[in-house]
């Protein structure tokens, strides 16, 4: 099933974006999480608000800055949270991609491999702490938890935001998900030099490449009418007329395998809900009506 989500806007009314995605019936809804930037809430602080004031709509941190948040205490928010939502949260996790940042609240700055490493193992440790069964002792090399009983509720999807060539292949060795870095879409050079290392290492663990989503975070305007062009020169989407995001993106899914698409409203001074509204009830609906149809009509 191909998600639809939106990217909720910390200078506005954060929830009452996310209450309005939810009555417009959209998957999820998404915060960046950059503890160190005094002007934004707390990503989880944040999520866990929204979900408390929604029905339907799961709730995603795009993407977890995981030097500040220890695997095994990421574990026990992210199943707690699930299990008071009924499973309406996604893990959106990243190696770091602001590190010395990160240092600045008192956790190890990390190298960059380091940081890659740290990743796998909080995938295993979160694995390893949800799901029910034994007791979990875990000796790695970041994380150490002994004698602990994992939550009973199933493990969230995993999504990561992994850009260089070692994340990418901790993406395909263990993720359900990848969001593509810099808003990379299906057109651009870093996702088609990207997505075959992803690939080649879920091969090469003896999984499906096709069970790991790619979910676009996709910036852009929604415009009254159409544009001359959707693109720039450099080939960077920027947006068109619903019709135009309609034919654009049921053509990624339809050709290029997309698994999803969080919007981001551009800052062209169209206020923020009018822009939700758009993308929730003029290109969404036609998204998966078309691609409904389309899938029903192959042999």
């Amino acid at each position: 099933m191909t998600v639809f989500g939106f990217g909720l806007d910390h200078t506005g009314d954060l929830l009452a974006q996310a209450v309005l995605a939810d009555r417009y019936g959209l998957d999820l809804v998404g915060v960046a999480d950059h503890p160190y930037f005094a002007d934004r809430p707390d990503a989880y602080a944040t999520i866990g608000v929204v979900l408390g004031r929604t029905g339907a709509v799961s709730g995603l941190v795009n993407v977890s800055n995981l030097p500040t948040r220890p695997a095994p205490m990421l574990a026990r928010m992210i199943t707690g949270l699930s299990a008071l939502t009924g499973g309406r949260v996604v893990l959106g996790l990243g190696a770091g991609g602001l590190l010395a940042e990160a240092a600045k609240l008192g956790v190890p700055l990390l190298s960059p491999a380091e940081a890659v490493r740290a990743l796998q193992e909080a995938i295993q440790v979160v694995r390893a702490l949800s799901g029910g069964g034994e007791k979990v002792t875990f000796e790695g090399e970041f994380y150490r938890v002994t004698d602990l009983a994992p939550a009973a509720v199933p493990t969230p999807r995993i999504w990561t935001g992994s850009v260089g060539p070692r994340s990418l292949a901790v993406t395909g060795r263990h993720a359900d998900g990848w969001i593509p870095g810099h808003a990379a879409d299906w057109l651009s050079p870093r996702y088609l030099r990207s997505r075959p290392v992803i690939d080649e290492a879920a091969a090469a663990a003896g999984r499906d490449p096709a069970d790991i989503a790619t979910v676009y975070n996709l910036p852009g305007r929604i415009t009254p009418g159409p544009l001359r062009v959707t693109r720039d020169a450099s080939g960077v989407w920027i947006g068109g007329s619903a019709g135009q995001w309609v034919e654009e993106l049921t053509g990624a899914v339809l050709a290029h395998g997309a698994g999803g698409f969080t919007y981001f409203p551009a800052d062209d001074g169209t206020p923020v809900e009018t822009a939700l509204g758009r993308w929730a009830r003029e290109v969404v609906p036609e998204v998966r009506a078309a691609v409904a149809a389309a899938t029903a009509a192959a042999p």
